[in-house]
């Protein structure tokens, strides 16, 4: 008989986590919180900051700090401008088969569950949370993209794993947790992921309206709010008939080690790799043509104007990879967009939607490259998948170094190290250590 999923919520402890489930969960909170530091430094995060500071007051259920800002609001608030902060910045984990992302907003309204029950929390207590979390998101995500014609943002999925993991956190009941998915899955964020890709914008990934829809849902549920089913949850058993048993959040789980859509990163590693291989520098390249699967066509975004632009885009990241050898922190600038190196190979570049690739881009993503020299040798590399997903990791290593990339200019290094050090060990904190982690992970730069 399989486990149900709000049975799998009420009764999960640290002890029934294995050892590579705790592993994910430690990377994901080190090379996240380094992504919300970059992230809150951008327009983006602003102006989330600012809508909830404006809209969502602390009242009875206490007040909760913004990742990495401090300015305290209610934890509907402090989910919402927290995951928009953490997805300001397009470097964060993702799962390849439910196209898209939960930490960027599993960690936002977690962290606000956390703040507002005010140092009481412990390590462990966070990392059954965060188990749940990632585990519902992931499930429901496959079982919406399964069952559903439109492909949805990740808030959509998303605002059902967060639901069940703080309604968990409150204290509800097996029967409770199950009316929270079904409140946060009816009430979550159904926003249309190609419509953003087709025309970027600061709306993202649909996590900044998930992590609050899905906060809320809980705290609905508390009280005798009724929403079950959630169908994603009890519709698709074939979803969750080994929940327990496997992890798909061991499986699944992704990091980036660039800024942009997870879609660029095979034609970004393909570059790179030609430009080594080959002794190449960017004066000698005449044009480029990527083949790939045929969303990742619609990111094109051959002169990006804005960061929302140059996230969900592939020509131009492209471009900067062979122009400047990375696609790293100095390439988010501004004046980058501007670069009339990395615009030349940009206009100079040609996306090809390759039937193949689009039929095996199935919880993998496909892409090959081929560079034509201006003296009139070309160049191709071998179809490849992206670097960072469970058949090609990053090292504890890589994801440390992009932690610090991103997270020492905006922190400092010693605040950098303190946070890479507790959230490395997060589960092993009491109450008191856990506490800490929140301040170094909630409070403002300098602070």
């Amino acid at each position: 008989m399989p486990l149900p999923f709000h049975k799998f919520a009420a009764d999960l402890t640290l002890a029934d986590l294995p050892d590579d489930v705790l592993r994910v969960l430690r990377r994901s909170f080190t090379d996240t919180m380094g992504v919300a530091a970059v992230g809150s430094t951008t327009a983006m995060a602003d102006i989330a900051r600012r809508g909830a500071v404006a809209l969502f007051g602390a009242g009875a259920a206490g007040g909760a700090r913004i990742v990495m800002n401090g300015q305290t609001v209610s934890p509907a608030g402090a989910a919402m401008a927290g995951a928009f902060t953490v997805d300001a910045v397009d470097a964060h984990d993702g799962t390849s088969p439910c196209k898209g992302h939960a930490g960027s907003a599993v960690f936002p309204a977690l962290l606000a569950m956390a703040d507002a029950a005010e140092g009481t929390m412990t390590g462990a207590d966070f990392a059954a949370l965060l188990a749940v979390a990632y585990e519902v998101s992931y499930r429901a995500g496959l079982a919406q993209h399964a069952t559903c014609a439109d492909y949805h943002t990740s808030g959509a999925w998303t605002a059902v794993g967060v639901a069940v993991a703080c309604a968990r956190a409150l204290g509800c009941s097996a029967d409770q947790i199950r009316h929270a998915a079904g409140i946060g899955e009816y009430h979550g964020p159904r926003s249309q992921m190609m419509r953003c890709i087709d025309h970027p914008t600061m709306l993202r990934d649909g996590v900044g309206w998930g992590a609050p829809s899905g906060l809320t849902a809980a705290y609905l549920a508390r009280e005798g709010f009724t929403g079950a089913p959630a169908l994603t949850c009890e519709d698709a058993p074939k979803f969750w008939a080994d929940l327990g048993e496997r992890w798909r959040l061991v499986e699944d789980t992704h990091y980036k080690p660039y800024p942009c859509c997870r879609w660029a990163h095979p034609s970004l590693d393909a570059a790179a790799a030609l430009m080594r291989d080959h002794a190449l520098t960017h004066d000698q390249i005449a044009a480029v043509e990527i083949k790939t699967f045929h969303n990742a066509t619609r990111l094109a975004g051959h002169t990006p104007a804005t960061p929302d632009e140059f996230a969900y885009s592939i020509a131009f990241p492209v471009a900067a990879m062979i122009v400047r050898g990375q696609v790293g922190v100095p390439e988010l600038a501004e004046a980058t967009l501007h670069d009339p190196d990395i615009l030349r190979i940009s206009q100079a570049t040609r996306l090809v939607d390759d039937p193949h690739f689009s039929a095996i881009s199935v919880g993998k993503r496909w892409a090959q490259v081929t560079m034509t020299l201006k003296d009139g040798r070309s160049v191709t590399s071998e179809p490849r998948t992206p670097r960072g997903d469970t058949d090609l990791p990053l090292s504890d290593a890589e994801i440390s170094e992009k932690f610090h990339l991103f997270a020492d200019p905006v922190l400092g290094s010693s605040r950098a190290d303190e946070l890479e050090k507790l959230s490395g060990c997060f589960d092993t904190l009491d109450a008191k250590g856990f506490a800490r982690l929140c301040d170094l992970a909630l409070n403002a730069p300098g602070k």
